[in-house]
């Protein structure tokens, strides 16, 4: 391992770079970042109704890729992928987190009615699919409520964030009966303090989660070596 700590980060749509290099730099700045985007990623997943075997290999090959540099961890920050992030996990030696893990464990730690806002369709099934297995292997029964905000991350793209922001948290009023409301994607993690005006429950993002838990990974590998 080198003297500081490498993490690559797997990005499918350039939103999602500033959140986490944010929560790094407020939560683990003495990680060194490798930042690898492949931005064909997010819009060829949005026409596919599947996770197609073609795609997963393709983001695979971005994972060993990035390993190959020296990595001591990879994040992925696009929670469209979840199959192709298992696989990754199960071939690279290193640890290998999906994005929204520990935000899971926080909302499932607050209370039973989760509620998630997303801005990018195909990721909501894969998002519900692992919310659901983390639960069963925690022996919760929390549910999971989900809204989708599309024009939200239309507004994203296209540079306006303060449009993105507040459509998300118009939005919040929908889920007026749950414990916790997770901001689905790193994109969002942006609108975490308009959300906050607008409810009276913990509002959850998954950067800093998912930065936190990858450090207490990588320094226990470290510890171990």
């Amino acid at each position: 391992m080198s003297a500081k700590p490498r993490i690559v980060l797997l990005h499918a749509t350039p939103v999602a770079m500033q959140p986490v290099q944010a929560a790094f730099r407020q939560l683990w700045p003495e990680a060194e970042l490798v930042n690898l985007l492949d931005d064909s990623l997010s819009p060829d997943r949005a026409r596919e109704a599947d996770l197609t075997e073609a795609m997963i290999e393709r983001f695979v090959n971005l994972g060993r890729y990035g390993c190959s540099t020296g990595a001591d961890g990879v994040l992925v920050t696009c929670s469209a992928f979840g199959p192709a992030i298992e696989r990754m996990a199960s071939e690279l030696p290193v640890p290998v987190l999906k994005p929204n893990e520990a935000m899971f464990h926080a909302a499932v730690a607050n209370g039973q009615r989760i509620g998630m806002i997303a801005t990018f369709g195909p990721a909501v099934a894969t998002m519900t699919d692992e919310f659901k297995e983390y639960t069963a292997e925690v022996h919760s029964p929390a549910s999971l409520k989900t809204i989708l905000v599309a024009d939200a991350m239309t507004a994203l793209r296209a540079g306006d964030a303060e449009t993105h922001n507040r459509l998300i948290a118009e939005s919040a009023y929908e889920l007026d009966d749950v414990d916790t409301i997770m901001l689905a994607h790193f994109s969002t993690s942006q609108a975490a303090d308009a959300v906050g005006k607008q409810v009276r429950v913990p509002v959850l993002s998954a950067p800093g989660a998912a930065v936190s838990r990858m450090r207490e990974l990588v320094e226990g590998c470290w510890i171990t070596a």
